[in-house]
């Protein structure tokens, strides 16, 4: 019985929402063929008359009222609407209108979770009614430490969510390790650190790695997570980039002497390239565009075919700074797809 009436609620729901996606046009000449037809009982030209009347009667007192009227209700609103964001982050509009309205009007609800219960062909049609979400790598992310920390201590809310962290976490275990950390001892700390959920752990797992030599990864850690501004950031990127020279230097001379030298090397290679990438950026981002853009043209000259990082996104944004629109033209032609 319950099935039968929910069936016949969605039923009823898919032609509301194809009579008012497809027949409004219609709704429209209908209503005035039936004002058309009904003007003589409805005595519509009378009332037109009176409301003709009414508004030509009206004082210029009466148009000042209204407007502050109107003007003190927006206002309220206004406030209202502040007080919400305050609170709860988000718009009470935007919210009534996306959880409420649009699900009227044909929207689908992606918040919505699937129940336990729900059976595996119900759950595969839902899946297929949702549009794909293609999850997209952040080529001009922020510094944690000096930019998103900054945000928090500001309005006390986490700019990061669980799922942020996760993606960074995997991207760092990925660039940033390899099957011979365990042969050396500050690597194998650092190995450990990006695992690690908790801030303050993985900062202290750094300055371990530190104590025992120069450890390239280390300084990039400190550098994103524990310095509080740019220049902080800039000073360690320049310590790592020191210490990712003389380990890319080394694994680049014996990098055919083995796969596990091999896998070395490449690692050494994103660190390599992760430092000259932050160090362009901390340099855009305390006003040396210029110089940047130099950094960032030096850098995908000397390494063509690593695109993960997506450097020619940050050159484009460099770009755009300094209003160099035909060069933006020749970069998206050349990274066009």
């Amino acid at each position: 019985m319950a099935e039968a009436g929910t069936s016949f609620l969605e039923q009823l729901k898919s032609c509301i929402v194809w009579s008012w996606t497809y027949l409004w046009t219609l709704w429209f000449f209908i209503m005035l063929f039936l004002v058309y037809i009904l003007r003589v009982p409805l005595k519509i030209n009378d009332n037109l008359t009176t409301v003709s009347m009414f508004l030509n009667t009206l004082t210029p007192k009466f148009y000042v009222a209204l407007t502050g009227t109107s003007s003190l209700i927006s206002g309220l609103i206004l406030i209202f609407e502040w007080w919400y964001f305050r609170k709860y982050g988000t718009s009470f509009i935007e919210q009534v209108s996306v959880s409420h309205l649009r699900p009227l009007l044909g929207g689908v609800d992606n918040s919505a979770p699937s129940t336990a219960s729900a059976a595996n062909g119900d759950a595969d049609s839902s899946r297929q009614s949702v549009s794909e979400c293609k999850v997209w790598r952040n080529p001009l992310n922020l510094f944690r430490g000096a930019e998103y920390n900054r945000y928090t201590w500001v309005t006390g809310r986490e700019p990061l969510t669980y799922y942020d962290m996760n993606l960074s976490a995997q991207d760092h275990q990925t660039f940033f390790t390899c099957d011979t950390d365990h042969l050396r001892p500050a690597d194998a700390i650092m190995q450990k650190a990006w695992r690690e959920r908790n801030p303050q752990a993985r900062i202290s797992a750094a300055h371990e790695a530190l104590e025992l030599n120069e450890c390239a990864t280390a300084y990039i850690l400190l550098a994103e997570e524990e310095a509080t501004t740019i220049v902080e950031a800039e000073k360690l990127f320049k310590q790592a980039l020191k210490a990712g020279e003389g380990c890319y230097r080394r694994s680049q001379q014996l990098q055919h002497h083995g796969a596990q030298y091999e896998a070395q090397h490449r690692r050494d290679t994103n660190v390599l390239v992760y430092i000259k990438r932050r160090l362009a950026m901390c340099a855009r981002k305390l006003g040396r565009t210029r110089e940047a853009v130099k950094m960032m043209r030096d850098l995908m000259k000397e390494f063509p075919l690593l695109s993960m990082f997506n450097i020619h996104e940050n050159l484009l944004e460099a770009l755009l700074e300094l209003q160099a629109y035909a060069d933006v033209q020749a970069v998206l032609a050349k990274y066009d797809g």
